[in-house]
C-alpha cells in the first residue's frame, strides 16, 4: 500500500518515518511538513520523496499516516478521508468533539478503512494483557497512573510541544489510560474529575458494567517520581499492566499498520478505528467540562 506521512515532528521521525520505510507491505510515499526544510531532512534520511503540498501528497496515496498536533491533524484526515485515503492517525484524534466527530462523518462517508495509534493496544505484551483482563470480566474497580516529565525532565523530545503545553496530561496522557481502562471495564457513564499541581488532573470513572476506575494524569511531574502504574482488582485478585518489551515505538506502529492493512483489505473496522478515538476525546472534553464545575 502507498502511504504518505503528514507531519515532521520529533513522532513523525521517532516512530511513523521509520515503521512506514521498513514496512514489507508499504511503499512509503513521500513526506509533507508545515516546515519545507524538515519535511526535506526527512524525507532524505528515509529516502522517500518529499512534497510540498499536503493534497498532493495525499492524491499520490492509497492511505495517509498522521503525525501532528491533534488541531491540525483533524481537518488533515476529513479531506484524506474525503478523496477516499485510509487513515493511519494517532492520539487524541482531534482537540473537540466537533473536530472528532468530523472524521468519524468523514470516514463513515467514504467508506475507508482507520486506525488510531493508541500505543498499548499495539504493544507486547500489553496488547495480550488488556485482551485477557476483557475477556476475565467481574472486575471492581481499577487505577491508571501516568506521571510523565515530558517538561519537568531534562532530555524530552516533546518539550517544545506546545499543544501538550497548552492541553496537558488529560489530553495527552489521558488517551493512554482510557485506550486500556475503556476494553477491559467498559463504556464511561460518569464523570468526576478534579485538578491537581500544576497540569496534573485526577479522574473518577463510573463504567458501564458497574466497575468505577481512577486515573492520575500529568506530563510535569518531578522525575524521581514519574512512571506508569495500571492496575486492577476484582474478582481475580489483583493484576498489574506488564511492562513493554517492544524497545520503543517502531514496532507497536508497524502492527498498528498490519491492522489498517487488513481493516482496509476485508472491511472489518478495527477495534482502535475513529469511531473509538473519538469516544475517547468525548470523555476528555467530559473530563474537561467537569473540571470547569460542570457535569
Amino acid at each position: 500500500m502507498r502511504i504518505g506521512l503528514l507531519g515532521t515532528g520529533p513522532w513523525a521521525h521517532l516512530a511513523y518515518a521509520p515503521a512506514l520505510s521498513a514496512h514489507p507491505d508499504v511503499e512509503f510515499t513521500g513526506v509533507w511538513g508545515r516546515r519545507p526544510q524538515a519535511a526535506r531532512e526527512l524525507a532524505q534520511e528515509f529516502g522517500t520523496e518529499v512534497f510540498e503540498d499536503a493534497d498532493a501528497l495525499i492524491d499520490a496515496c492509497e492511505a495517509v499516516a498522521i503525525a501532528l498536533p491533534p488541531a491540525v491533524q483533524a481537518p488533515l484526515a476529513v479531506r484524506a478521508a474525503e478523496r477516499g485515503r485510509h487513515l493511519l492517525l494517532d492520539k487524541p484524534l482531534a482537540a473537540s468533539v466537533d473536530g472528532a466527530r468530523a472524521v468519524v462523518d468523514a470516514v463513515s462517508a467514504a467508506g475507508v478503512a482507520s486506525v488510531v495509534f493508541f500505543t498499548l493496544r499495539f504493544t507486547d505484551p500489553a496488547a495480550a494483557w488488556i485482551e485477557q483482563q476483557a475477556a476475565a470480566g467481574e472486575w471492581f474497580t481499577a487505577r491508571a497512573d501516568y506521571f510523565g516529565d515530558v517538561f519537568t525532565g531534562s532530555g524530552s523530545p516533546f518539550a517544545d510541544s506546545s499543544w501538550r503545553a497548552e492541553k496537558g496530561g488529560l489530553w495527552d496522557v489521558g488517551p493512554h489510560a482510557l485506550s486500556v481502562l475503556l476494553p477491559v471495564l467498559g463504556d464511561v457513564t460518569d464523570v468526576t474529575a478534579a485538578h491537581g499541581p500544576a497540569d496534573a488532573v485526577h479522574l473518577v470513572l463510573r463504567h458501564e458494567g458497574g466497575a468505577s476506575s481512577t486515573a492520575a494524569l500529568t506530563l510535569r511531574a518531578p522525575t524521581p517520581a514519574a512512571g506508569v502504574v495500571v492496575e486492577l482488582r476484582g474478582g481475580h485478585g489483583v493484576v498489574a499492566l506488564p511492562q513493554s518489551a517492544d524497545g520503543g515505538p517502531v514496532r507497536p506502529l508497524g502492527r498498528a499498520v498490519d491492522a489498517l492493512l487488513e481493516s482496509a483489505r476485508t472491511g472489518e473496522p478495527h477495534t482502535c478505528d475513529v469511531r473509538f478515538a473519538a469516544r475517547v476525546v468525548e470523555i476528555l472534553a467530559a473530563a474537561e467540562q467537569a473540571l470547569d464545575g460542570g457535569r
